[in-house]
């Protein structure tokens, strides 16, 4: 079992086919989601990893947390998910995590917020038919009828579906299709609508009732937090003797 990934909900889009169909998709941005903490079973009981994603500021973290993110050596972060592994399956703290941690055509279920309605009807909320447009019923076209029985038992049974809030609540999607991975940018296209609004973070991983793909990374696709810096350096290493060069050629 892998760990999955916290994203970011950007909006939706499509992308088109060779053949000129098109296939709505959901944008979702990997905003640097990083390894915090590991929790193994030997201290923890149970193995999983955390992950944080998101820049936070400082001043609005609380003073626990900011032990925490400096133990890991990591930014304050905006959101927090641990994901159950396997031992192998571990990755080191202060690790950033990769849009190519996923495959295209690979299946994936998604985890986030649901948009809130606020106060809603029984017709919106269960999708109830209503009531009759003549024959007696005058005014309550809309409401959802009778919801007790008689004088035996008397009252309304839990979970009677009625009017009431609707929305913002957590939704899992499951089996949805990766289309496209852009690693450079970031950024993981999904065939489908992913619950929550534009702006909210969302969990994703693996899908558990589809086999994983043969190429996809094991234990993931990351970098450690020091080898960009690693490799930006050397690229202006190897750089500078060209210039040298070509001063040397002018002056000549």
């Amino acid at each position: 079992m892998r760990s999955g990934v916290i994203v970011q909900k950007k909006g939706m889009t499509r992308v088109f086919t060779s053949e000129g169909g098109h296939v709505p998709v959901t944008v979702l941005d990997l905003a640097q989601c990083q390894v915090v903490a590991q929790r193994t079973s030997e201290k923890d009981g149970y193995t999983a990893l955390q992950l944080g994603a998101g820049i936070a500021k400082v001043n609005r973290t609380s003073k626990a947390m900011r032990g925490h993110f400096a133990k890991a050596k990591v930014e304050p972060k905006r959101k927090l998910a641990e994901f159950r592994v396997t031992e192998d399956n571990l990755i080191d703290v202060g690790a950033l995590l990769t849009a190519d941690h996923f495959v295209p055509g690979q299946k994936v279920d998604v985890s986030g917020v649901s948009i809130g309605k606020g106060f809603a009807g029984a017709m919106k909320r269960h999708n109830f038919a209503g009531l009759r447009a003549s024959h007696g019923v005058s005014i309550s076209h809309r409401s959802h009828g009778s919801t007790g029985q008689c004088q035996d038992p008397g009252k309304v049974f839990k979970g009677k579906k009625m009017a009431g809030h609707m929305g913002s609540v957590q939704v899992t999607t499951q089996n949805l299709e990766v289309i496209k991975v852009d690693a450079e940018r970031g950024v993981i296209l999904v065939k489908g609508a992913v619950p929550g609004s534009k702006g909210g973070w969302v969990l994703m991983h693996d899908a558990f009732k589809h086999a994983l793909p043969d190429d996809a990374p094991r234990p993931g696709a990351f970098r450690l937090s020091g080898e960009a810096e690693i490799e930006s350096a050397t690229e202006e290493v190897i750089a500078e003797p060209d210039v040298q060069e070509e001063k040397k050629d002018d002056v000549t």
